[in-house]
């Protein structure tokens, strides 16, 4: 049985498959209905069921369509300590070639190629214990949003045990090239931009010794982050960083979900915000061969605060 999946349904809007670029995200959450209002108020997503008869399934979706799966973590992988978490798919052409390049380059692989009725995926974690999934034949398609569509990813981030290592990780596996950036030279040279099928996606930089488990971390547009950030506090989650204004004035923030999954945000702001106190997040999580413990610290100071600015 594989830890993630997603579902095929006709009245949905498909899926985006361009090879390299992530394509899908999937929350695997202890609370699905808790999840739904959360997301809902936080983001503005509406609900879709999706199940069919293998599992229960829903979407997360917005005015232009699904942006996101949403389903129960298996009771399996709760009493193997699997924890909450947002998860990241990126379309390849060949997974079975994919995930052998995976192995060759270090990487580890959680779930096999497995086919499924949204084409064939695998999860998989890079050369440092970052987990991410692949997918194969996405389907159906969707068509293509715009990187600051309200209630779309518009950012990924990597926070890696070595930066320039991670980074050439992913471009042999996946061909992603070095975005050029403006600002602050320190800045610049510590965080590398990244981009898939010419789009700047995200961010690579290492991380500090403190937060101890390298990971993905998907911002979430919204329309203005000083609201969404009530509506995450009144909603019963956390801000563990931010808000932070970056240099185009727009605004970033860091979460966590009343069921403990990170998550940022970012959008422009009606409030000039201020940093909040660092946060301790703990975890502890094991499923089959699927495992990471440890402790991270995020502090402002000791963060880039400011992602650069890409190149236009």
């Amino acid at each position: 049985m594989h830890l993630w999946s997603a579902v095929q349904t006709d009245s949905v809007v498909g899926m985006v498959d361009r090879q390299g670029c992530f394509v899908w995200y999937e929350l695997l959450t202890t609370d699905v209905a808790a999840a739904k209002a959360f997301y809902r108020d936080v983001i503005g997503w509406e609900s879709q069921d999706a199940t069919t008869p293998a599992f229960t399934y829903s979407l997360f979706v917005s005015s232009s369509g699904a942006v996101a799966g949403l389903m129960d973590l298996p009771e399996e992988g709760r009493r193997m300590g699997a924890t909450p978490r947002w998860v990241g798919y990126v379309a390849v052409d060949d997974i079975d070639a994919t995930a052998d390049r995976v192995r060759k380059l270090g990487g580890r692989i959680y779930v096999p190629p497995t086919d499924s009725n949204i084409g064939r995926l695998s999860i998989v974690a890079d050369a440092q214990a970052a987990d991410f999934a692949l997918v194969d034949g996405l389907k159906p398609e969707r068509r293509a949003t715009a990187p600051d569509a309200p209630g779309h990813v518009g950012w990924h981030e990597l926070l890696a045990a070595d930066g320039a290592s991670a980074f050439a990780f992913y471009a042999e596996l996946f061909g992603w090239k070095k975005a050029e950036a403006v600002g602050p030279k320190s800045a610049v040279e510590s965080y590398q931009l990244f981009a898939a099928d010419g789009v700047t996606m995200g961010g690579i930089f290492t991380k500090f010794a403190r937060e101890r488990v390298p990971f993905w971390l998907y911002y979430f547009n919204v329309a203005d982050v000083a609201q969404a950030v009530a509506r995450v506090r009144a909603g019963g989650g956390k801000v563990v960083q931010g808000p932070t204004e970056l240099p185009d004035g727009s605004w970033i923030v860091r979460c966590i979900d009343p069921q403990d999954t990170m998550f940022a945000l970012q959008g422009k702001s009606s409030q000039r915000g201020a940093e909040q106190p660092a946060a301790e997040i703990g975890w502890s999580t094991k499923w089959g061969d699927f495992a990471s413990r440890g402790r991270m610290i995020v502090r402002p100071e000791a963060k880039p605060n400011t992602k650069p600015k890409p190149q236009r």
